[in-house]
């Protein structure tokens, strides 16, 4: 049986020295969480380093530990202490973590490290290719294994692999000045599918393939050699109902059932009539933008110092590399920063900023959540960012805001929340403000549409939707087994041709007339284009067509004073030579309950859309997502519903929405009546995507069909390319 092999920097299980002895911890990070359900039900193996250096256990005392590894389906990648530093403390976080937070002047490089994190990349790699086995999949994850993806794709180039980034990827000016950049490129590209937060890491990841390393990128795929390597945005979610139950839980306990810190925190609120507490949590990281947030509090306090005595700052940072200069330098910095507000605005009788430097449980961590009335995440830059999501989650109530960094990844789903630029101290304050002072209604309605969208689009809703586009990519990669118009194929389809008594040439346009353009309206037919279409035209006894996704007015400016046929809308509208357009329509409204799900999904993964329910169509809007993003997307829905829908509905352009009608005609219908009417003893079809393909299966079995490029197809041959269709047309012609 084929398994799921994980791969990420460590285990979801620590092993550490205890006295004499050695204890395993679980790890509760998100992505322990979100790849549990992978792990557990499905035949699994997680490859990962076990946290702790193999010098440090002795010869005899690993046997047992191993085996106790084996059971649980973990493969340990073993590291001494020389590998770990320069690696994972040296590369990995000195030189790559910064970088790709857009600290460019505290990322340090050193080769050593630079070569230690090859070798390390190749020991992952090795592991993870003596254990797969024929059909198995890998899933590598984060910036510690760029290079894997590539060293396990070299090794075995049928294995279907993955990559997901946990952290930001940065833009191309940024990614650009790291000394060997080209060869995390080309790591990440060994992989068929790789993830990302946000569509900006997306776009700035293929914007440095295309800058660097010239690869061809067709919306958001790349061309790597042969293969195709697909690029998405993945944002990651939290388990949703163990934050929203355990909050449940909390708010129901009786006064003996709650722990100190909640008494705590309830008798402040109980002290300070309209006191507010502000929740501050975060890893003491130089990413997370703890000193600007302090400074912001306490500009706050000195422009409104209404409010003194009645709000109060709960801080909770947590341990984070203490040993690295930078962090410790950080830590230092946040201290006096504390004392000296403290000192500057306390009384008798309150504290401005309450300051927690460890960790808490997770009870604790609720009390946290729901005691409190406003959460302040303000990173200056975050990957993704769940604590978030885990306030909104625990607001079981409905109330509660949630000030939030528009460079934390989560803003692009949570945007109901109060977006602040983390640079500006005074927006941050007056931020402070309008969450204080916002009515508890208006609260409600933002936390419910943060709610419903977390509650769906759940951490195991995560791996699953990446899991199952990483096998779909690998049921689109089989070779395909049609054979190429060349030389011979060519000289019988020109016989055939000019031995036949009446032709019909039916011509897709964009993808096969024209190459595509990120700007449709810029892939317009030129003179010479223009020329060899009349002059197949005017060939004894030749009728052309050109079938196509433009719309009427498209296509009426361009061919409309050609004698050719005209087929709009994938099939919707069709006007004959010399004819007017004609349409038709029907009445069913069955398809809704299967197209609205595909609709969902999309919703899910593009913030800022929404699905529209009219009576005879659905919508998906795009106006307010981000206008890259939605090309792609855009793209990306109209392939997945023409393959689905064949020949029921239609699929038309709006002014920033896609919509789906009730229309009983496609590309394949318009085309077999126009061909059927002919009685045509020569038929050539020529297209390049899906919607093409109901062309091909519906003409007679005579019929030359051809896909433009090497893809899966009911057609009978392949071309290569736009410019191999006009050197075949120009021979027809000639």
């Amino acid at each position: 049986m084929a398994k799921n092999i994980i791969v990420s920097n460590r285990l979801p299980i620590r092993i550490s020295k205890v006295e004499n002895s050695f204890k395993f911890t679980a790890t509760s990070g998100g992505l322990a969480t979100g790849m549990k359900t992978v792990h557990e039900h499905e035949n699994s193996l997680w490859v990962g380093w076990p946290g702790i250096g193999i010098d440090e256990i002795a010869p005899d005392a690993w046997a047992p530990l191993a085996e106790d590894l084996e059971e649980n389906n973990y493969a340990p990648v073993l590291l001494n202490k020389e590998e770990v530093e320069n690696f994972y403390y040296g590369l990995a976080n000195k030189c790559l973590w910064p970088l790709f937070h857009y600290f460019i002047e505290i990322s340090t490089f050193s080769e050593s490290h630079w070569e230690t994190y090859v070798e390390v990349n190749k020991k992952f790699s090795q592991s993870v290719i003596d254990k797969i086995a024929p059909g198995d999949t890998v899933w590598i994850h984060d910036y510690q294994l760029l290079l894997c993806p590539k060293m396990i794709k070299d090794a075995r180039p049928d294995v279907n692999i993955g990559f997901f980034l946990h952290i930001p990827f940065p833009s191309f000016e940024i990614f650009r000045t790291f000394p060997c950049r080209e060869a995390l490129l080309e790591g990440m590209l060994g992989a068929d599918l790789i993830g990302f937060h946000t569509y900006d890491y997306e776009r700035h990841f293929l914007s440095s393939v295309k800058r660097i390393l010239r690869k061809e990128v067709q919306f958001n795929r790349v061309i790597n050699g042969l293969r195709e390597v697909v690029v998405d945005t993945f944002p990651m979610g939290i388990d949703y109902d163990k934050f929203y139950s355990k909050a449940k839980e909390h708010l129901a306990q009786k006064e003996h059932e709650k722990s100190e810190l909640k008494k705590q925190l309830e008798l402040h609120k109980k002290g300070a009539e309209s006191g507010k507490l502000i929740l501050s949590i975060d890893r003491l990281d130089y990413t997370k933008g703890v000193v600007n947030r302090i400074k912001a509090f306490d500009l706050f306090l000195t422009k409104y110092p209404e409010y003194l005595e009645k709000v109060r700052l709960l801080m909770l940072t947590v341990p984070s590399r203490s040993d690295v200069p930078e962090y410790a330098k950080l830590k230092k910095e946040t201290d006096e920063l504390v004392g000296r507000i403290n000192g500057k605005y306390a009384t008798v009788n309150w504290t401005p900023i309450w300051y927690y430097y460890r960790a808490m449980s997770f009870d604790d961590l609720i009390d946290l959540y729901m005691t409190s009335d406003i959460a302040m995440i303000t990173p200056v830059r975050d990957g993704m960012n769940l604590v978030a999501k885990e306030f909104i989650a625990t607001r079981v109530s409905g109330d509660g805001v949630l000030i939030l960094s528009e460079m934390a990844g989560a803003s692009k789903e949570l945007f109901e929340a109060i977006l602040i630029n983390p640079f500006d101290k005074n927006a941050m304050a007056d931020a402070l403000l309008k969450a204080i002072t916002m009515p508890v209604e208006e609260q409600k309605q933002r936390n419910f549409g943060m709610q419903k969208r977390l509650s769906r689009y759940t951490v195991e809703y995560w791996a699953k939707d990446f899991m199952t586009a990483l096998q779909s990519k690998m049921e689109i990669k089989e070779e395909i087994q049609i054979p190429k118009i060349q030389n011979e194929l060519k000289q019988q389809l020109l016989q055939a041709f000019n031995e036949a008594k009446k032709k019909m040439i039916f011509l897709d346009y964009d993808g096969t007339l024209v190459d595509f353009n990120e700007k449709p309206d810029l892939a317009i037919p030129d003179a010479k284009l223009l020329q060899l279409i009349d002059a197949l035209c005017a060939l004894p006894n030749t009728d052309v067509a050109i079938v196509s996704g433009r719309d009427q007015a498209f296509l009426d400016k361009w061919f409309a004073s050609l004698p050719v046929t005209l087929v709009a809308e994938h099939g919707h509208y069709v006007k004959r030579k010399g004819g007017e357009w004609m349409g038709t329509a029907s009445s069913t409204k069955d398809w809704m309950a299967d197209v609205m799900p595909i609709f969902e999904t999309f919703t899910d993964r593009t913030p800022g859309t929404f699905v529209e329910e009219k009576h005879n169509s659905l919508v998906w809007h795009y106006r307010k997502t981000d206008p890259e993003l939605a090309s792609g997307r855009v793209v990306e829905i109209k392939t997945v519903l023409s393959s689905l829908i064949s020949d029921k509905l239609t699929i038309l352009d709006m002014d920033k929405a896609l919509e789906v009608v009730d229309r009983q005609v496609n590309k394949g219908s318009a085309v077999f009546e126009i061909n059927s009417q002919g009685a045509y003893d020569f038929t050539l079809c020529i297209g390049d995507d899906v919607t093409d393909e109901n062309m091909f299966v519906s003409l007679p079995e005579h019929a030359y069909t051809i896909k433009v490029g090497r893809k899966p197809t009911s057609a009978k041959y392949y071309i290569e390319n736009v410019s191999q269709v006009k050197k075949l047309l120009s021979s027809i012609v000639s």
